[in-house]
Formats: C-alpha cells, sequence, structure tokens
C-alpha cells in the first residue's frame, strides 16, 4: 500500500476514473527541488528580471507547450499575494508567481483532455468500450460481466427491500457473500462508483426479490475465483451487462423478474410489440439503457406452456468454455428460457464458430472469443477479422488458465479492432494500466479511428484486401522525455520510509507491431507485457528526487498510429533483488501533451496520490 499521507481521492485506476480525477487537480504544494526548477524554466523564458511579457507568454503557450488559441496572459495572471507583478518599468510583465498559477493548474498536466467531445451518433461497433470480465472489486466498468448460478431459498431472516427504499436505489450488481452465497440484482446509488470522482465499489449489500415468497434467487459469483460486490452508477451512455448463465430455468425466470423489477425503464426489450433491429443504434440512441449481452439461438424449440418457459437451446461459451479449458471437457450445451434471450436486443450472443456462419450477418449479433481463439484467427483470416469488427460487435476475454486473474495485452485486440477487451479488475498489471490510458475522462466509451470504422470508406467494407496494415496511416515517432524532478513519489506496497526509496522512472512505449498488421503470428499470443520500447533513468534517491534533466528517447520508431499507441511511465525502488513499482503513469500517445509538464503518478494499485515528475516532453511525428 502507498504511504498513506500520499492518498487524496478514493478513486481506482483501470477504467479511466483515476486519471479523470488527477486531470481536474490544481496542485497546492511545491517542494524545494521542484521550485528550483520551475525557477530556471520561468528566466529562460523571461530572459531578463523584468518577468515575462505578453508576447513571451504567448511564444512560449504557443511554440514549446503547443497549446492552441489560449489567452497566455489570463493563464499568467497572478492571483495576488508575495510576488505578483513586476514594479519594474515594464510593470505589465508577469513574474513568477503569475507562472505558477499555470504550472500548478490543470492545463500542466501531461495528460491532455480527449482530442474532441465524444460523438454518440455513430453504432455501437465503431466505439472502444470499457469492459471488465467476471469482476466485481472496482468500478467504471461499462461492459460488465455477470456469472448467474442456481441460488438457494432465501431464509426468513433476509426480508426484501422495503418499496420505499427502492426508489432511492439505482443500477448495480451485488453479490452477497453469506453462508448460502445467495445474491441479487439490486440498485444502490448513495455512493456511484463511475464517475471521474469514482469511489471504491460499495460495500453495502441491498437486496430486491421479485416476489412475496422464498423462492430461490440466483446467484452472482465467478466459479474458481474469490469475488465480492460492487455497484455500477446510473451512467449518461449505456451499460452492457453481459449474463452467462448457468441456472434453471425457473432461476433464469427469477433473473427475468429481478432485472424487470429492479432496472425498471432502462431495460430494452423484443418481445411481441416491439421493433425487432434492423441495424445496430447508437450511444446516443441509449442513452441511460441497460443492454444485456446473452445467449440467443435461430431455431426456438417446441412451445411450452407459456412464453415465460419456452426454451431456446444454445451452447455455453465465455466462461463456460474457461471452465472446460481446466477440465479439459467438452462445455455442455444450456437451456435459456426465451423471456431473458429477449432482453438481449441488440447483443444476442452466439457461439462462435467462424466469421463465415450465418448468425454473422445479424445486425446485433456478438461473439465472445477467448484471446487464445482470436489470435489463432488473426493467423488465418486476419482482414476479415478486421472487416467483421467494423461493422459488428466482438468481445475478447482472457484464457481461463489464468488463475491469478491476470490480463491480456488489449492494445493488440483494440488494434484488430475488437471493441469489448474484458479485463481482469482485481489485478493492476500492464493490462489494467493500458486500460487506464485508453479511457482516461471518457466516460468508458472511445471513438475508434476512422479508418476502423465501417463508414469510413464505403467502398472498404466489401474490399477484402483492406485490413489493419491500410485502414489508417502508419507514422514513425521520435519521443524525447527530459525528466527533471518528482516529488510525494508513492511508496511501494509494505513500505514506510520515504528517505530509503531509491526511485527511477521507465519509460516504456506500447506500439503496433508488423506482425500485427500482417496477420502472422504475434509475440506472446496476446498476452501483457512491457513495452516494446524501453528506456530508465539512473537511479535517485528519496521520495522527492531530482533527475537533473536526464533524457529518454525514442528516436525512428515506426508503425505508430497515435490512438492506439501507449507511453507508460513506472518508477520502481532499485533495490537488492525485484525492483518494487513504487507508481506509474500510461497515456495514449494523441493526448501527450508537448512542453514542459507534470505526471500525475497513480501508486502502485492504481489508487490517485499526491505524486508528480515534472518532465518535458518533444514529440514528433512523421
Amino acid at each position: 500500500m502507498a504511504h498513506p499521507s500520499n492518498i487524496i481521492l478514493d478513486a481506482q485506476a483501470g477504467g479511466g476514473a483515476a486519471s479523470a480525477a488527477m486531470s481536474t487537480r490544481k496542485v497546492d504544494v511545491l517542494t524545494a527541488v521542484m521550485s528550483r526548477h520551475l525557477k530556471h524554466i520561468f528566466n529562460a523564458i523571461a530572459g531578463s528580471d523584468h518577468g515575462i511579457d505578453e508576447s513571451e507568454a504567448r511564444r512560449f503557450i504557443q511554440d514549446i507547450q503547443r497549446e492552441q488559441d489560449v489567452d497566455a496572459r489570463r493563464m499568467f495572471v497572478d492571483s495576488g499575494g508575495g510576488g505578483g507583478s513586476s514594479s519594474s518599468s515594464k510593470g505589465s510583465n508577469m513574474a513568477f508567481n503569475g507562472f505558477l498559477n499555470y504550472v500548478t493548474s490543470p492545463a500542466f498536466n501531461a495528460l491532455g483532455p480527449p482530442p474532441r467531445e465524444l460523438d454518440a451518433s455513430y453504432p455501437l461497433s465503431h466505439y472502444f468500450i470499457s469492459s471488465s470480465h467476471n469482476t466485481y472489486l472496482t468500478g467504471h466498468q461499462l461492459c460488465l460481466e455477470i456469472d448467474v448460478w442456481d441460488g438457494q431459498p432465501m431464509s426468513e431472516s433476509q426480508s426484501p427491500v422495503a418499496e420505499e427504499d427502492k426508489s432511492r436505489l439505482r443500477p448495480s450488481v451485488i453479490m452477497r457473500r453469506s453462508s448460502n452465497a445467495t445474491s441479487r440484482a439490486s440498485r444502490d446509488g448513495s455512493k456511484p462508483t463511475d464517475s471521474p470522482n469514482a469511489s471504491k465499489a460499495s460495500q453495502a449489500s441491498s437486496e430486491i426479490s421479485s416476489t412475496a415468497n422464498s423462492r430461490p434467487e440466483p446467484r452472482v459469483l465467478h466459479g474458481y475465483t474469490l469475488t465480492k460486490e460492487i455497484t455500477f452508477r446510473e451512467v449518461d451512455l449505456p451499460v452492457i451487462v453481459s449474463l452467462e448463465v448457468h441456472a434453471s430455468l425457473e432461476q433464469q425466470q427469477a433473473m427475468v423478474d429481478i432485472m424487470r423489477d429492479v432496472w425498471k425503464g432502462l431495460l430494452l426489450d423484443d418481445s411481441p410489440g416491439h421493433d425487432v433491429p434492423s441495424m445496430l443504434a447508437t450511444p446516443g440512441d441509449l442513452r441511460g439503457k441497460i443492454l444485456v449481452k446473452a445467449k440467443c439461438a435461430i431455431q426456438n424449440t417446441p412451445s411450452q406452456a407459456s412464453d415465460a418457459v419456452s426454451l431456446l437451446t444454445v451452447e455455453s461459451s465465455s466462461s463456460s468454455d474457461e471452465v472446460s479449458e481446466r477440465r479439459h471437457e467438452k462445455a455442455p450445451k444450456k437451456k435459456m428460457l426465451k423471456a431473458l434471450s429477449r432482453l438481449a436486443v441488440y447483443t444476442k450472443a452466439f457461439r462462435f464458430s467462424s466469421l463465415y456462419q450465418p448468425e454473422a450477418l445479424i445486425p446485433s449479433h456478438v461473439f465472445s472469443l477467448s484471446e487464445k481463439a482470436l489470435m489463432d484467427l488473426h493467423e488465418t483470416h486476419a482482414t476479415d477479422l478486421f472487416s467483421h469488427n467494423k461493422k459488428f460487435l466482438m468481445r475478447v476475454y482472457p484464457k481461463g488458465l489464468r488463475i491469478s486473474s491476470s490480463n491480456l495485452d488489449p492494445s493488440v485486440f483494440w488494434r484488430k479492432g475488437v471493441q469489448m477487451v474484458a479485463l481482469n479488475w482485481q489485478s493492476c498489471d500492464e493490462g489494467m494500466m493500458l486500460n487506464e490510458g485508453m479511457f482516461a475522462g471518457t466516460g468508458g466509451w472511445v471513438l475508434k479511428p476512422p479508418g476502423y470504422r465501417s463508414e469510413a470508406c464505403p467502398q472498404r467494407d466489401t474490399d477484402k484486401s483492406i485490413g489493419q496494415a491500410s485502414a489508417v496511416a502508419h507514422k514513425s515517432l521520435d519521443l524525447t522525455i527530459t525528466v527533471f524532478a518528482g516529488q510525494d513519489v508513492p511508496l511501494p506496497d509494505r513500505d514506510d520510509k520515504p528517505d530509503g526509496l531509491r526511485p527511477y522512472v521507465k519509460c516504456e512505449l506500447h506500439v503496433e507491431t508488423s506482425e500485427e498488421r500482417t496477420g502472422e503470428a504475434i509475440k506472446g499470443k496476446g498476452r501483457s507485457k512491457e513495452g516494446q520500447y524501453k528506456r530508465k533513468t539512473k537511479s535517485r534517491k528519496t521520495a522527492h528526487p531530482e533527475f537533473k534533466g536526464e533524457s529518454l528517447e525514442f528516436l525512428g520508431i515506426p508503425g505508430v498510429v497515435e490512438e492506439l499507441t501507449f507511453l507508460r511511465f513506472k518508477i520502481r525502488d532499485d533495490k537488492i533483488g525485484k525492483d518494487e513499482l513504487a507508481a506509474w503513469a500510461c497515456i495514449r500517445l494523441d493526448r501527450l501533451q508537448h512542453g514542459y509538464r507534470f505526471i500525475h503518478l497513480l501508486d502502485a494499485e492504481g489508487g490517485v496520490s499526491k505524486g508528480l515528475l515534472l518532465v518535458k516532453i518533444r514529440k514528433y511525428l512523421y
């Protein structure tokens, strides 16, 4: 755990909420080391003892910082106090305190805002969506997978939620950890967990019963793992709930009743009388809605006594396949309640056999593949895979043999056009760091680059020769990071001696490889890993290190697509044996700002901290 005094917000990294919290934060205190470097920068800009005049300020903002359409004088205005405007003959000049107003403001953050406000008018398949895999530990997942199993009868002590309490509850998924592990879908909006100022998941365990009797209700858990409850907030953009159903037909009906009760007015339905979609909707059309992803099939089995017990017979996939991986046995066929399948309107799950199966032409279909299955598909049908993902939804999940809940490398799969790359959110590893970099401050939806969207060039939709290699322009990159100083660097887990820290900065660049573009076997098969290009500073001392302007250079880096390239900063403690992670940050290249900047650091577990790095960034694409 990082040093307690460093933690300022209870926001957790992974879905972009932590970075969003830091991007709007003003720095309150500067150490002597940091102030000395900033004074040197100020003097270099001013070129004299008379402060900075308006033209010098504008030149600094536009030429060094590369910020356009900015009122430089306004950003440098001194708020009062010691060291205000110079009293020299150039009395209108700005002095050091005015410069510090800019430096300590959110505008000085190395993480720039998203390039543009999200346009929610494109089909769902045109977005990357922050997604979790069987995870109930943290928030900000816009696609949440839920494993549902048969439950046990409710005891007399487990009373339904009072009607007056329902009004204050918001959409959530709760797993109640008790002797019978009974759980229910519920709403708890008393503490939103997925906003930019997100908190960790509520530990409350409100329960809702869909009937007045004590019938069993389905459990929500993931076999072979330890999980705990989580709530998700009422978001403006849609939330996708991916159901992996192992429950009986009676329990499936209970699920339907609970969801209709708790999520009343938020669900879609393709029951008779509702329009069946002929094309994918847009996030803008579905604002405030919950989309259920559940198994479907083309053919219905013979009708039963009522529509509520009509069946769809489908083969299980996703988590069931993972169990089979472990047990080396074929996944059994499952029976799905028709009433449950009808809740899947734009997210109908079908078992994947090939990109050419009949269901692949249904606009609302979703294929879920393990990372291994998708890597195999990449090596055999790379172009068709890329073409499919421009028009239809796909989800990739970590293989079932990841007992430790480690992660895949999401950037590899995003570059294949996969919208939902499901990650184990309980692991703050390379995969989750990249997910933080992708979705920082976005609300969990990111519009794909134009070449990854089906409308960018209509001819490309039928031209099978157009794949990942030629969908967007690939450039070369020259990048230099000059590291000056740090302050309040979080300490590694179980370390409580700031003076004993020996930090060094390691920068890693995650870039598309040639094998990804050509359909050849990808090194590592999509596993989470370090960036292909790595540089590091010398080791320094204490939690307020002086790095003396050491430069880390990445020159002539090929194959760069800014929106799908990531720069990770990791601060490690240099010690005998393994160097422990102390802090980190991850920034998507198109949001990495030029010039003198603060890198706001997250602690080793992904928590927001007061930690800063002062750097200068030079980025040139050609």
